[in-house]
């Protein structure tokens, strides 16, 4: 895994992530190589596919090394960004979760709750995320079969 200070981070909420977007965001700037803001930038009524889509393009690509993706349940823009073939995105509500989420599903996309959970819980689960190894061995067969196999 790259250290924290080289990874390159692509985030996005809709308004009712907004806040708690805002709230990571500095810390984010601060520790990693790079952190672009898909949107929404207000917290203005939006749809959250508007900026799902586009983060789970960009991390699919390669362009990025993991995603951020927040909406209000978390819900919404999960079942978004999860419509791409590459993206194991996880909708964690503890650290722990958000470990397993690395450790077993090797996700590379972090959804969270942005009315259920408060800046220190969310940047506490966005720091575990960033910092856990996938384990491989028997994870990585089941990871493997994730993926709808077209004929």
């Amino acid at each position: 895994m790259k250290p924290l200070n080289e990874l390159k981070i692509a985030i996005a909420s809709d308004h009712a992530g907004f806040d708690r977007k805002s709230g990571i965001s500095p810390w984010l700037a601060d520790h990693v190589a790079v952190l672009h803001d898909f949107g929404t930038h207000t917290s203005d009524s939006c749809d959250y596919p508007d900026f799902g889509h586009p983060l789970a393009e960009a991390v699919e690509n390669g362009e990025y090394d993991y995603g951020i993706a927040i909406c209000g349940s978390g819900n919404g823009i999960n079942m978004t960004v999860n419509k791409h073939q590459g993206i194991r995105a996880a909708l964690c509500w503890t650290p722990e979760l958000a470990a397993l989420a690395r450790q077993h599903n090797n996700a590379n996309v972090l959804s969270l709750p942005g009315r259920f959970v408060d800046d220190a819980l969310a940047l506490e689960m966005v720091k575990t995320f960033l910092t856990t190894d996938f384990e491989g061995g028997r994870h990585q067969r089941r990871v493997d079969k994730v993926p709808i196999k077209t004929k």
